[in-house]
């Protein structure tokens, strides 16, 4: 299982929006809307790393508002 943080930046006013969409998407643990270079900060885990970046690429980024987005996963040294 892979883990990740997904910080994305939307379009102005649509934090809240895209949070609560993104926050359905399967695989999403947590979607929160936050103040600072991001408007939004995800949690999601997939089976592998592959399966992690066809979410973000295929479902994450489809939603309407958001501009960017960086992955970042989680290791565990």
């Amino acid at each position: 299982m892979v883990q990740a943080y997904v910080l994305i930046q939307t379009e102005v006013g649509k934090a809240s929006t895209v949070a609560e969409i993104v926050s359905k998407i399967p695989g999403v643990i947590q979607a929160e809307d936050v103040t600072g270079p991001y408007d939004v900060i995800v949690r999601a885990r997939a089976e592998t790393m592959d399966g992690l970046g066809r979410m973000v690429v295929a479902k994450v980024q489809q939603v309407e508002g958001i501009t960017r987005t960086l992955t970042c996963p989680i290791v565990h040294l």
